[in-house]
Order: C-alpha cells, then structure tokens, then sequence
C-alpha cells in the first residue's frame, strides 16, 4: 500500500464551494494518494463549539486536528478557502521529526479591517499562522488538544500555539501559504489563500488571482475540457 497524505480541511456551509474547490486543486495535481477530513461543524462527535469570537465554523475546530488522526503519524490542515498549484506532495515531503508542526511565520500587517461577510480583520501576532499547519500529530505535547480542552481556550491560546515552545514550531516557505491581496501577486505561489475573502463572495469575485480560483471551480462542474 502506498504513502498516503491525510488532509483535514476547514469547511463552512456558507462557503461549501470553496472546499470541494480546493480539494479539487489537490486531487488533480497530487502523485500520492490524499484521505480529505472535512471539518463540517455536524460531524464532529464530541466537540460542541461555544465560541461567539468565530468567523468561521472551523476558527477552533482545526486544532482537533491531531485528537481526529488519534494522535498518530502526520497530516495538513489547511483552510478551505485556497487553491493548490503543486502537488501536495512537496509539502508533506517538508516534515521534520523534531518539530511538533510546521507552518508559515506570517509577520503583516492586514490592508483591510474587514474581510468576507462583514467579519472584522484584525492584526494580531502569529495572524494566519494556523491557516496552514503541517501537524505532527504524535507529538506528546498535542495530547492535551482534546475537544473539551479546545472549547475552553481563547483564540489567543490556540492560534499563538501557546502549548508550545517557539523550538517547537518549524517553519514552511511562504509560497505554501501565499496570502492574495495581502502579498504581492505571486501567480506561481504553491498554495494561494484567498484569507480576505473566497472569490465565491461577490466582493472579492474579480480581486487579485481570483481567475485561478475560478478556472478551478469551473473543472469541478464541467470537467476538464475534451
């Protein structure tokens, strides 16, 4: 049996395309074998979210992460709201034993005060630093993110990986993680996040890079051209 890459990946009733349109961009470049975890808020037995701080439904739900693969092996997390240019591959491929995750160490201040659906956009440190993690699920420090811990934390806790030490925390290159509008236009970015907004949302339809997204939404309702 062959390698395979779990992939758990935020996901939002309010925004469904843009999950099946990610995991479109995955599947059609990937050279291994992927298992997709939707994290749909119904499905997850035994975490009940009683945050009111959350513009999304998964803001706290991805730190389940390593409690949903049973606190074994690896796997991604990312959030719904991107497009994959590479094979996904070349990020599992990044793993380091030594570390208990890995992700891109943002350091930006937001152009807007406001993202999709009206929710404000703040700066705060480490921001976007939890929109891509490559878990190392085994880690004996993640043992303590079980459901009825991660209702009780503050955004602040979990999204600063203050569980951690800084040693802990290893870092992935920036274009796994390339932040549209906010970063300069990088057409060749490896994973674009569209974090100000999907380009599903009429406000950020036609916005930087928003055609990649689009040209990929359109293969997962037409297929690929014969």
């Amino acid at each position: 049996m062959s390698e395979k890459i779990n992939i758990v990946v935020g996901f939002d009733q309010r925004e469904s395309v843009a999950y099946h349109t990610f995991t479109q961009s995955i599947i059609e470049k990937s050279s291994l074998p992927v298992a997709f975890t939707p994290l749909a808020i119904n499905t997850l037995k035994g975490y009940e979210e009683t945050h009111k701080d959350n513009s999304n439904d998964f803001v706290y739900s991805r730190f389940l992460t390593p409690y949903l693969q049973t606190f074994k092996g690896w796997a991604i997390f990312a959030d719904g709201d991107m497009v994959c240019q590479a094979d996904i591959k070349e990020l599992w491929d990044l793993r380091d034993e030594s570390k208990a995750l890995l992700v891109v160490k943002h350091n930006y201040e937001t152009k807007a005060d406001q993202k999709y659906l009206g929710n404000i956009n703040e700066n705060y440190p480490r921001k976007n630093w939890s929109s891509v993690i490559l878990w190392n699920c085994a880690h004996p420090k993640h043992r303590i993110l079980t459901p009825d811990f991660i209702a009780s934390q503050t955004g602040k806790f979990l999204h600063r990986f203050t569980w951690l030490e800084d040693s802990d925390i290893g870092e992935l290159p920036p274009e796994w993680n390339w932040l549209a509008i906010e970063y300069p236009e990088n057409r060749n970015a490896k994973l674009i996040h569209y974090t100000l907004g999907t380009p599903c949302f009429k406000d950020y339809r036609y916005t930087e890079m928003s055609d990649i997204w689009h040209e990929t939404q359109k293969r997962v309702v037409d297929g690929f051209d014969k």
